[in-house]
């Protein structure tokens, strides 16, 4: 027990901007704190400090194209997280990593980027050609693909059609807690394409869609960035 108090001691403290969606922010949540307890035992929970923001302006702001604007609202956030103590950053959404610079900037405190954690979980596995699903942001803009191909990743993204698709289920049923079925199959049959294209895993680079689909639903395997980056977190607080 006295071991486990002096690791408890020194426990960092996270700041996690989330609530993009909060349905998501909740699995970071329960897996966070999983993770912590699983390492130190009894009833040991992860010190974090979360500022939910308000989806509905961001999701506005996303379509609209209005960037600069998203990059104020994220700088205040993590400002706001580092007056109230955290010793390091984590922001809880893909899409959102296109305004890193902007969060890095405003403060002076670390940050874990969710695509290197996915990076190094992809290469423990020897794997080379990925697929990846997320938002139109994430899948096609280079902020988050070009950082893959960098690691020196190959890159599969789904076709135009298919691309809409996924974004639409992300946005207007995952985001809002909807899990039908019908998209479920879609993401299957996606992921069965991308993986005759030569894919050898597949990122599930929203988020939410780890809400939606598990490695039972695909042929290859699966890499869910909300799981990856939780565990990163739990690194994190315990390094």
């Amino acid at each position: 027990m006295a071991a486990q108090e002096q690791r408890w001691s020194q426990q960092k403290t996270l700041g996690i901007i989330g609530g993009m969606s909060w349905e998501s922010t909740e699995s970071y949540y329960r897996l966070i704190n999983e993770g912590v307890k699983h390492q130190l035992g009894g009833l040991h929970s992860a010190d974090l400090l979360i500022h939910s923001v308000d989806f509905a302006l961001i999701n506005t702001l996303q379509e609209q194209g209005r960037w600069d604007e998203l990059g104020v609202i994220m700088a205040n956030s993590a400002q706001r997280l580092q007056a109230a103590g955290v010793q390091g950053i984590m922001i809880a959404s893909n899409t959102m990593h296109k305004l890193v610079d902007d969060v890095r900037s405003a403060t002076d405190l670390p940050l874990t980027h969710i695509a290197d954690a996915t990076t190094d979980a992809i290469k423990k596995q020897n794997l080379t050609k990925i697929a990846l699903l997320g938002t139109q942001f994430t899948m096609t803009q280079d902020f988050y693909k070009q950082r893959l191909i960098d690691a020196g990743l190959q890159v599969l993204i789904p076709e135009d059609e298919a691309r809409a698709e996924v974004h639409r289920i992300i946005k207007k049923e995952l985001c809002v807690g909807e899990f039908k079925d019908s998209s479920r199959a879609y993401y299957r049959q996606v992921i069965k394409d991308l993986a005759a294209q030569g894919a050898e895993g597949v990122i599930l680079g929203c988020t939410e869609i780890g809400l939606l689909i598990k490695q039972a639903d695909s042929p290859i395997p699966v890499f869910d960035t909300t799981a990856i980056h939780a565990a990163a977190a739990v690194d994190f607080l315990l390094e």
